[in-house]
């Protein structure tokens, strides 16, 4: 293979090929990337880049800086553009959006930074370096998409940050940092924009300062968020209409070795390989333990390891949003299990019965389903001279009782609920002696199971009103045993109230 001509950003870092895919299932290409990206790199490279045989990170690189370079130098902006990209994405500071890697930048086209590679050794940030990469990416952005206005700049593996701060993820302190970076983040780009409309012919869109939290667990960064936030003030207006934004593109932030997505949280403390994950190490290392004393806390009983619950993650969610145009869902809490049911399924061959009668003039077939034991366990309504609605909501009603059967609930407590029931087809019944009237069909269906199923031959006959009448009540409320005392009917009606259509 011919010796690819790289930036001498690229130079010294050691890189080496990986067989890498953007799915299982995908073909493989020849990846070279530094060795020190690893496997997750590699395969997130081939994603944002399908269908290359083979792909080298500096001349993918090379592809999308080239174009920016040279719209930079005819516009007359500084020289050092390409180099100082080239410089961002080998260090894994930041990467733009996969659509710009295509050079296809049309759609708001974005910028994802990773706050944990402008800390040093010793957690100082480098707030200065992180301010001019943002006014650089949106120079960038701006030269790739003219046309747009409206970008997406963001960060990711927040928790990341977290950790090597040693910083609770639940904390106030964590939300206030998040808080404060987002607001850096935002008034250095307002200063990029403004600068930019200067050279177009955008109308320009009024820059706002949100409150900044009045601490921070870095001290510095928040002081720079201030000064920035009054340069950009003092500027007034800028080019685009909107700045920042959480991108959905997780194979970009795997490129910046983003164990999680944007500001989420880690749901463990183990990374796919079985060992411990990055943010789990740099955790300990900023409390002062070692692998072995976290081990002895955990088998004393001590949580070394905190994991958020999901209401930390939304809260963090609604600190950011005010800040942030373009926002990841809001996380909700987990859907509880649904609680398993004891369904007693019916045999596969079953007996049972079907009844053919007619209720005032209308077909209706009543169809049981039996278990072994003679017990009921499904009931079929058919009708054929009713509407398709109507029967279509006697279908449903009738698999609705046979759930609720074959799950425990007594034959007896339908009776009691939809015996004396009044509607529509009712009347006469012929076809079934044990039944001579019902006030409607399903009054029919559950006074026919009460004398087969439960021997209740005493239910109070149904009176059937006239046309023109709406019922007293007086036959439902006779005693359904000897000394039963007469109680009051609910379906009990005035007398001199008549419905008018």
């Amino acid at each position: 293979m011919a010796q690819i001509k790289t930036d001498k950003s690229w130079h010294g870092i050691q890189l080496t090929r990986f067989d890498a895919a953007a799915d299982p299932d995908a073909p493989t290409v020849m990846a070279t990337l530094p060795a020190a990206w690893g496997q997750k790199a590699a395969d997130a490279l081939a994603a944002i880049l399908p269908g290359k045989r083979m792909l080298h990170i500096a001349e993918a690189a090379e592809s999308w800086i080239a174009p920016i370079a040279a719209r930079a130098a005819a516009a007359g902006l500084e020289d050092n553009v390409a180099r100082d990209l080239h410089a961002m994405l080998a260090a894994r500071r930041g990467s733009p959006s996969g659509n710009v890697w295509r050079n296809r930048a049309a759609g708001t086209p974005g910028f994802v930074f990773n706050p944990s590679a402008y800390m040093d050794d010793a957690a100082g940030f480098d707030a200065a370096a992180l301010g001019y990469d943002v006014r650089l990416a949106v120079t960038a952005l701006t030269l790739a998409a003219p046309a747009e206005h409206r970008l997406r700049i963001g960060f990711t593996d927040f928790n990341l940050f977290l950790a090597r701060l040693g910083i609770a993820y639940e904390s106030q302190e964590a939300r206030d940092l998040a808080v404060t970076l987002a607001g850096f983040i935002r008034a250095e780009a307002d200063a990029a924009s403004s600068r930019l409309l200067a050279r177009s012919t955008a109308p320009g869109h009024r820059i706002s300062a949100p409150t900044l939290p009045a601490s921070c667990p870095l001290p510095g960064l928040l002081m720079a968020a201030d000064a920035a936030q009054d340069r950009a003030l003092d500027l007034r207006t800028r080019r685009h209409e909107t700045l920042l934004g959480f991108s959905n593109e997780p194979e970009i932030e795997a490129l910046l070795g983003a164990e999680q997505v944007n500001f989420a949280p880690a749901l463990s403390a183990l990374g796919e390989d079985g060992k411990l994950a990055l943010w789990a190490v740099q955790s300990l290392a900023a409390r002062g333990l070692t692998a072995e004393a976290a081990l002895a806390r955990m088998l004393g009983g001590d949580e070394v390891f905190s994991i958020p619950r999901i209401a930390a993650h939304a809260a963090m969610h609604d600190a950011l949003a005010d800040l942030v145009s373009v926002m990841p869902a809001r996380p909700a809490a987990p859907v509880a299990p649904r609680r398993a049911s004891a369904r007693e399924m019916l045999p596969t061959r079953r007996s049972g019965y079907t009844q053919k009668v007619a209720v005032g003039g209308h077909k209706l077939f009543l169809s049981t389903g039996e278990y072994k034991d003679g017990r009921l366990g499904e009931i079929f309504i058919a009708l054929h001279k009713e509407g398709s609605a109507f029967r279509g909501l006697m279908d449903a009603f009738a698999i609705s009782v046979s759930i609720g059967l074959q799950h425990g609930v007594n034959l007896e407590d339908y009776v009691e609920a939809f015996t004396f029931t009044r509607f529509g087809p009712s009347g006469a019944v012929e076809g079934d002696p044990a039944v001579p009237a019902a006030t409607s069909m399903l009054d029919y269906a559950f006074r026919n199971l009460a004398v087969n199923y439960l021997g209740r031959t005493n239910l109070a006959q149904a009176s059937i009103d006239e046309p023109d009448e709406v019922g007293d009540g007086a036959v439902e409320r006779a005693p359904l045993l000897p000394l039963d005392l007469p109680a009051p009917a609910p379906r009990e009606r005035r007398r001199n109230l008549k419905l008018v259509s």
